[in-house]
């Protein structure tokens, strides 16, 4: 029986999930907005894949996450392998790509820059503090000038001459647009003078005084804005490659991951089978009072079972909840303190 390799990149923004066969051809591809639902979304993807692939004569036979919410939905899978997005961008990039030198990545809310060297990762930056020139600022300013997003970027593109707009804040960016506007300037040079000053902003934030070399490689949902790539081209004199898949890379890095690993270790893949499509989930968390840690003490539970505990630091509770409910009776009783006090919260995810 084939096997087939699940990734899936859970983001701030989109919720990316693919699957890879033992080549690392892409057999399927999900690219979806994250509307603050991740577990049900994972599992409307799982839904699609099985409609899509003919399961019966497929295994998976690894599964990896990563993103920012790569812990919780690990659980929820049975993931093998869980990494961060660095990782997970630069095995993706130096596969399709192996003389990637550099990689600019620009999500929904936050961007990176990875330097590579001989197809490993030996320095990166990330910007998770100004949103200015991530994707959820572009698509702000494109509903705000009345301009589908898919038309934004090749419009800044069909200038004839320039107009600066300052980048280094999302506050001064809009506002610097607006005057630009009432001057007469028209859309498509607000726009590249808006592209021209996101890259402006990402060189400073995140390059800095670091060398620049290799292969250029942009990827991330940005990657589709023509008009920003051309920027990073004007910017670094030198051509900016997007790759094909450029919207789930992080997935695709995290699934060829998975695939190693499972591998190396010769063991059978720890996925939960795709039963979980049917399950329901929640996450409840309390305060653990037992030391000075205090930790937060986070149980996922599935069908009033607890399958994962994290959070605490010495791996008590990890170590007697996992699989027993009649322990989840107890801890919820012990926990009657912090419950009274107002410091136990439970969350649906």
């Amino acid at each position: 029986m084939k096997k087939l390799y699940l990734g899936v990149d859970i983001g701030s923004v989109s919720i990316n999930l693919v699957a890879i066969d033992e080549e690392n051809e892409l057999a399927f591809k999900l690219y979806t907005r994250n509307s603050g639902n991740p577990i049900e979304l994972v599992k409307e993807g799982l839904t699609k894949f099985k409609e899509e692939i003919e399961i019966d004569d497929y295994k998976i036979g690894g599964v990896g996450v990563t993103g920012s919410g790569r812990e919780l939905i690990a659980y929820i899978l049975g993931a093998d392998t869980v990494k961060n997005e660095i990782t997970a961008h630069a095995r993706a990039s130096t596969y399709y790509h192996p003389e990637a030198g550099t990689i600019f990545e620009i999500g929904g809310q936050d961007s990176k820059l990875i330097i590579v060297e001989a197809g490993i990762a030996v320095d990166f930056a990330m910007n998770t503090v100004c949103a200015a020139g991530t994707g959820s600022f572009l698509d702000h300013q494109a509903e705000r000038l009345g301009i589908p997003i898919e038309e934004f970027g090749g419009l800044a593109l069909e200038v004839d001459r320039d107009v600066r707009i300052a980048g280094r804040c999302t506050v001064f960016a809009e506002s610097d647009m607006i005057s630009k506007q009432q001057y007469g300037f028209t859309k498509p040079e607000i726009i590249n003078g808006l592209s021209e000053a996101l890259v402006r902003n990402y060189m400073n934030n995140l390059v800095r005084n670091r060398v620049l070399e290799g292969e250029y490689i942009f990827q991330g949902g940005v990657a589709a804005n023509i008009g920003i790539k051309a920027a990073f081209e004007e910017e670094i004199g030198a051509e900016v490659i997007v790759p094909k898949h450029h919207d789930v890379m992080g997935a695709i890095g995290i699934a060829m991951l998975a695939k190693r690993d499972v591998k190396r270790s010769g063991q059978e893949s720890s996925f939960r089978g795709f039963d979980l499509t049917e399950q329901e989930f929640e996450t409840t968390s309390f305060e653990c009072e037992d030391c000075a840690n205090n930790c937060e003490v986070i149980k996922v539970i599935a069908d009033q079972k607890v399958i994962a505990v994290t959070g605490d630091r010495c791996g008590k509770w990890a170590a007697s909840l996992i699989g027993d409910t009649a322990a989840v009776a107890n801890a919820e009783g012990s926990s009657e303190k912090e419950e009274k006090t107002g410091n136990e919260r439970i969350r649906r995810a």
